[in-house]
């Protein structure tokens, strides 16, 4: 009997010997792939809260120059109102009232995957309280629509908007104001089917979005493949504006 258990103890030891070094590489690789996990996790949340975040477009008010559902990517590195120049692409938070409230039929386990993932940046941020627009004026510039030739004006000098829906014209609306200091003047590219700054005058800032709201530069649409390209800001048009 003491032979048989003797035995046993033996192949026990045997087999827990074969098994450690399983369970370690086994525990090891576990650990290496929560770390790889975490560390993925908090890069993408601070890439996402500092240097860039991915917006989805949600509407045809930047058409041509972004389409409905395009993803676009903007740089965090340029909120600062020295860094925001005319002619750029910005994402805004809505200063109030730009948006439409609309029905949420996302289940809330849908709801609450996407919001973790969009929190995390592996998600774009969708349309919610965000919108996207082209800056024409900033603090201290008059805007005014139109000249003889129905084209904007900027300081006075009327220009030329190559970045418009083919058709459309610069503005529909008559309009004038001095945009004042920290604001910017915000319209789409598809001015017919835009509500941007003309359509908010009796809101604070006449319409102008204050530059806190302002949370970068768009550069790049990087989705679909086949939208793929770089978003430069037009300087040309705006080269001869002069200052305030």
């Amino acid at each position: 009997m003491t032979s048989d258990e003797d035995q046993a103890r033996s192949t026990r030891s045997r087999r827990d010997g074969r098994d450690a070094p399983r369970r370690a590489r086994k525990g090891g690789w576990l650990r290496e792939t929560a770390i790889v996990v975490v560390s993925a996790l908090v890069l993408s949340i601070l890439i996402k809260t500092f240097l860039a975040q991915a917006f989805y477009i949600p509407s045809g008010s930047m058409e041509d120059t972004l389409a409905v559902g395009d993803r676009v990517l903007v740089s965090k590195l340029t909120p600062a109102p020295l860094d925001v120049n005319r002619g750029d692409l910005v994402v805004f938070v809505d200063p109030g009232g730009w948006l439409e409230p609309s029905p949420d039929n996302r289940s809330s386990l849908r709801r609450g995957v996407e919001e973790v993932l969009t929190f995390v940046g592996l998600l774009p941020q969708n349309a919610g309280e965000h919108l996207i627009k082209r800056v024409i004026g900033l603090g201290g510039d008059t805007v005014e629509c139109c000249d003889a030739e129905g084209r904007l004006m900027v300081n006075g000098v009327s220009i030329e908007e190559p970045y418009l829906k083919p058709g459309v014209t610069p503005s529909d609306v008559e309009f004038a104001v001095t945009v004042p200091a920290d604001h910017a003047w915000l319209m789409g590219d598809n001015r017919s089917n835009s509500q941007d700054s003309r359509s908010h005058g009796g809101s604070p800032g006449g319409g102008a979005v204050p530059m806190s709201n302002v949370v970068g530069n768009a550069f790049l649409v990087m989705w679909p493949v086949e939208h793929w390209t770089l978003l430069r800001n037009p300087g040309e048009t705006f080269a001869e504006v002069p200052e305030p």
